[in-house]
């Protein structure tokens, strides 16, 4: 007997769907660790992560990107460095969205 599989659609509520955008984003150590420091400070520039964080400059970047691109954090361009923060409005929404899911 072969089983056939649904091609219908599967949608997806907004809360599932930010749950999985933060859950990738926080699936690797080092964005942990990234978000763990930038918890303790207001702010922080680029080339302080490696200063905390013994990688290069480039690996560190590749994850301040995800975490960026999941909303977590947020990067302002002040040549020839990038000050990064943590969105406190998302941040606050992942700790409810987890807390909510985990329940």
């Amino acid at each position: 007997m072969i089983m056939q599989r649904t091609v219908a659609p599967i949608d997806y509520s907004i809360q599932e769907e930010k749950i999985a955008r933060y859950a990738k984003a926080l699936a690797h150590p080092i964005r942990i660790r990234i978000l763990k420091f930038l918890d303790q400070q207001a702010c922080c520039f680029t080339g302080e992560f490696t200063e905390e964080i013994p990688l290069a400059q480039s690996t560190i970047s590749q994850h301040l990107k995800e975490l960026k691109d999941a909303g977590l954090i947020q990067g302002n361009v002040m040549p020839p460095r990038i000050k990064y923060c943590i969105n406190k409005e998302a941040w606050m929404e992942a700790k409810q969205y987890f807390t909510n899911f985990f329940l």
